[in-house]
């Protein structure tokens, strides 16, 4: 789970994580610390929408009016947004809404930015992401997959840039996602109780300390977390001199066709994970170990669903990944 995160972190265009496990394994708590790892990004002042001053592809339409105009346009750092979604949200708190009396009157777009808006350049969260409408749950895939919000009303039409990581996070009791819906997360991480006593006292011990003294508990894994955090930083800019060879990349499709994988989300996401995971670790070439790493997390929720099947689905991945690989 901490590498699905930390690869979409270094490459968001993998498409965001989906955790599904057992109720109490601490899903939200790594989800929401996340945060911390990023670094602070620089944002327009006073735009809803965390414009990038330097990337047009990341400004609103009145930014990119202000740089026509060849109008100051003032700048501040702020720390990367991370937006949990309630389930209760309706889909005009996620999208915005657009006032409809006040462009009538004043013929004016006047436009209430929602949740979407607020998450462009950092990460959405949805817990319970099972349990959201279901077509709330392809609003923000289409937002999360195209990086636009689109709101229409009454012929009024408003388009806002909305590039977020989603994570979405839910124990497989409550339901699961439709296989469709659950196709263009890139990457789904399954998450179990631990079995082993003296990890699960190591665990209980580390909460309560941290209960008993917040500030001295982080101070103490301070220095951990800024080294994981350059590291990533240094991944980024590393992502562009990553290349995967022709030879791994046939594989990676052979492994895919093997498998019956609908589309071809699933060689893409493998392809852009591997690359990103030889970035994270400071290499310029992506190696069949790259691909053994991260191709559960990136097929597993792709494979048709067969009841009368006794093998768990990532151990179908591996063995099809071995048959593809070694032989």
């Amino acid at each position: 789970m901490k590498l699905a995160l930390i690869l979409n972190v270094i490459d968001p265009k993998i498409g965001g994580v989906m955790i599904m496990g057992d109720r109490g394994t601490g899903k939200s708590t790594i989800v929401r610390a996340l945060v911390d790892l990023l670094p602070s990004i620089e944002v327009v002042e006073g735009d809803p929408y965390n414009s990038d001053p330097k990337n047009p592809e990341l400004m609103s339409d009145d930014v990119l009016e202000k740089i026509k105009e060849k109008k100051e346009i003032k700048t501040k750092t702020i720390k990367t947004p991370m937006i949990d979604l309630p389930l209760g949200a309706t889909e005009d708190r996620v999208c915005g809404t657009i006032d409809i009396e006040k462009a009538i009157s004043e013929g004016k777009k006047a436009f209430e930015p929602g949740l979407l808006a607020q998450a462009n350049r950092g990460i959405l969260y949805v817990d319970e992401v099972n349990l959201l409408d279901d077509h709330l749950v392809d609003v923000l895939l289409d937002s999360a997959a195209s990086g636009w919000n689109t709101v229409e009303r009454e012929g009024i039409s408003i388009c806002h840039p909305s590039r977020f990581i989603l994570i979405g996070s839910g124990n497989p009791e409550e339901g699961e996602l439709r296989p469709q819906l659950l196709d263009r997360f890139g990457m789904h991480a399954q998450i179990k109780t631990i079995k082993e006593p003296n990890l699960r006292v190591k665990i209980v011990q580390q909460r309560e300390l941290f209960e008993k003294n917040p500030k001295l508990f982080i101070e103490k894994y301070q220095p951990e977390q800024e080294k994981l955090t350059k590291k990533i930083i240094k991944a980024r800019e590393k992502l562009k001199e990553t290349n995967i060879n022709y030879n791994l990349l046939e594989k990676i499709s052979k492994t895919c066709s093997e498998l019956n994988v609908d589309g071809l989300r699933g060689d893409m996401v493998t392809s852009r994970a591997a690359k990103a995971l030889a970035a994270f670790e400071n290499r310029e070439e992506v190696t069949e170990k790259d691909i053994f790493t991260i191709i559960t997390l990136c097929l597993r929720h792709r494979l048709r669903k067969d009841p009368l099947e006794s093998i768990d689905s990532g151990i179908k991945v591996q063995e099809t990944f071995k048959k593809v690989f070694l032989y």
